[in-house]
This record gives C-alpha cells, sequence and structure tokens, in this order.
C-alpha cells in the first residue's frame, strides 16, 4: 500500500512523495536537500521522479537528486528543457513503477506552462500548478481557451479522485474565490476549515475534485452569479465560459 506525504520547500511549495515505506517516487523535486533529508530520515529509497512543468521551482533539485541516487528513473514532459527527462511522456501515456508500485496516466494540461502534464489514477492527481485548491496557475505560456480546456479535463475525473497541488496558495486562493463567488455557502465553510489548518500550522492538502467543483471559480465558470460578478468587476460583457475564466484570471493576476 503506497501513501502520500508533502516534503515543505522554498516559501510555499510541496513536493510530494509517494512511498511504500521502503521505496520513493517523488513529484516535481524544484529543491533536492530537504527531499534527501526527508528520505534519510524515513529510510526510503528513491527509484522515480516525476516531472510536470519546466519552471525551476519543480525542477531544480533534478540533479543533486541524480548524484545521490544514480540509478533513478526520470518521468515528465516532451520538452528539450528539461534534459534529465529520460521517459518523455503526452495525453495516454501510461507510468508503470514498480517500486513503490503505482500506475499513473498522463494527461496534457498547457496553460501555466504548454509543456504542462499531470500524473492520475482513479485516486490521485498530482497537478503540478495546473489546478490549485480554490485556484488556478498564471497563464505564462497558453491562452484562455487552452487552459479552460485543460482545467475541464480534470474536472472530469472522478469526484474522490485527491489533488496534490504543488503549492501552498489556499488562503489567498479563497479570499479571491470569494471575491467574486461571495453567496457560495460551501466556499465559506471550506474557508473555515483552511483558515483553521493554517493556524495550527497544518497543509490544506490534498483536495478532492469533488471539492474543488464546489469551491473552486475556475472551475465554475459556468455559474451564472460568478459569470455576474464578474462581468460588473472587470467592466465587461462575456459571451463563453472561456471569456468567464479569461475575465477570472486576469482579475486574479491584480487582486
Amino acid at each position: 500500500m503506497n501513501h502520500v506525504f508533502a516534503i515543505p520547500a522554498f516559501t510555499d511549495n510541496y513536493i510530494w512523495c509517494i512511498h511504500d515505506t521502503q521505496f520513493a517516487c517523488i513529484v516535481d523535486p524544484g529543491d533536492a536537500q530537504p527531499v534527501i533529508r526527508a528520505l534519510e530520515e524515513k529510510k526510503l529509497t528513491l527509484t522515480s521522479i516525476l516531472i510536470t512543468h519546466h519552471h525551476y521551482d519543480h525542477t531544480g533539485g533534478i540533479d543533486a537528486l541524480i548524484e545521490a541516487y544514480p540509478d533513478i528513473t526520470i518521468y515528465g514532459p516532451t520538452n528539450p528543457k528539461i534534459s534529465a527527462v529520460q521517459n518523455r511522456l503526452s495525453q495516454g501515456d501510461l507510468v508503470s513503477i514498480q517500486q513503490p508500485q503505482i500506475e499513473l496516466s498522463i494527461l496534457e494540461t498547457p496553460g501555466h506552462t504548454m509543456d504542462h502534464i499531470v500524473f492520475y489514477n482513479d485516486d490521485l492527481l498530482f497537478c503540478g500548478d495546473t489546478l490549485f485548491s480554490a485556484g488556478c496557475g498564471r497563464m505564462f505560456e497558453g491562452t484562455p481557451d487552452v487552459f479552460y480546456q485543460s482545467l475541464q479535463k480534470l474536472a472530469q475525473l472522478p469526484d474522490k479522485t485527491k489533488v496534490y497541488c504543488t503549492h501552498e496558495y489556499t488562503l489567498a486562493n479563497l479570499a479571491f474565490a470569494a471575491h467574486v463567488d461571495n453567496n457560495n455557502v460551501e466556499l465559506q465553510k471550506y474557508t473555515d476549515w483552511a483558515e483553521k489548518q493554517r493556524k495550527q500550522n497544518q497543509i490544506t492538502l490534498p483536495s478532492s475534485i469533488q471539492t474543488q467543483k464546489m469551491i473552486n471559480p475556475f472551475l465554475r465558470c459556468n455559474n451564472s452569479s460568478i459569470k455576474q460578478n464578474i462581468e460588473e468587476i472587470m467592466n465587461l460583457s462575456t459571451q463563453s465560459e472561456v471569456e468567464v475564466f479569461a475575465a477570472l484570471r486576469q482579475c486574479k493576476d491584480n487582486f
């Protein structure tokens, strides 16, 4: 049976560790040192690394981890910028890791970056910077229609799927969500819970697809109240869910 825990890095990154109490797989290691410390503390042997996209806070620790664990296998997107990746993945590919034993499928989710992929099965989603709790990544390389379609792919996953994002942005995202979705009772309940978690220095992840569909404005672009609110805030008119998404993203960038 596999377990997943967060290794904090930088100011708000989480490097996820999937393990079976003996072998470990690491997701998006931006920094090697906290990973090596965690593996040594828990007496875990690193066998593999999963990379979602090329940003340095997700890839910066790869070289030092290869040095410490020369036999590891590295899976990631088809982007030559990430030179250490041995297994380049695209949508529909399946990753089968033997130790720890886990199978994960690939979705391409361009928007935050154009090379972004996510790893998922019926229980777990490692979504990098595409989806956050109550938010989504900044649109550095994609366009609103591309990013919106990527988020729609994730919204189609089973409700029970646990969502492992790579940043503790939840409280800031919730403040924005309340700004555009102020009558959402589920959002208010979730905010109370998240604030308690952070006061106790506990993390707010993983979330679930079901929860995100109830509280995340970027997954609720078809909601008439959000549409009306964002049109008033941004002083514009929207004709489609993609346009609502674009307005939400622009508003969040300046929130």
